[in-house]
């Protein structure tokens, strides 16, 4: 089972990246453009894993209130073109709570730096390179409340991402 730790994002946000998108897609850029349905924030990626359950128990034990997420820029990681998040102590702590629950329990993950972003495109193909400072990304906002435990299967058309279980903000846990 490839498994990740994501936050879905909200229809709004989603909108917004699909007009980035189609402002690249005006430019001349090809690519494999991630469809609306598989936008995601990734907080760990586990991989291979065979016990989504522990995983499950790993974020019900998180403590973390309610927080806002802001789009802001766009950027690339080689063959992968991304939109950002504003700097966000919220989300970094609730990474390192996760990542350090994540570790207590055995189980493996990405240990690579965070770098909150979320694709819109790989293995971009254009004449021009677009100026990404150009592009005009919409200021666009979302609250997110809860974490999600994700399934992601190779299918005839690329990837699907199955969400198995998901646990709510909660200022503490009692």
């Amino acid at each position: 089972m490839r498994l990740f730790v994501a936050i879905q994002l909200n229809e709004k946000v989603k909108h917004s990246l699909l007009n980035i998108q189609e402002q690249l897609r005006r430019l001349g850029v090809r690519g494999n453009y991630t469809p609306p349905e598989n936008f995601h924030l990734t907080l760990a990626f586990i991989g291979d894993y065979p016990k989504p359950d522990s995983v499950l128990e790993v974020l019900e034990s998180l403590c973390f209130e309610p927080f806002e997420l802001h789009l802001s820029g766009l950027g690339s990681f080689g063959e992968l073109w991304w939109a950002g998040l504003e700097e966000n102590e919220e989300l970094s702590s609730l990474v390192r709570q996760l990542r350090h629950a994540l570790a207590q329990a055995g189980i493996p993950f990405d240990k690579k730096k965070f770098l909150p972003h979320i694709t819109l495109v790989r293995k971009p193909e254009y004449k021009q390179a677009p100026d990404f400072g150009a592009l005009s990304l919409p200021q666009t906002a979302m609250r997110a409340e809860r974490v999600s435990l994700m399934l992601s299967t190779r299918g005839k058309h690329g990837m699907i991402y199955t969400r198995l279980g998901w646990a709510p903000a909660t200022k503490s846990k009692l």
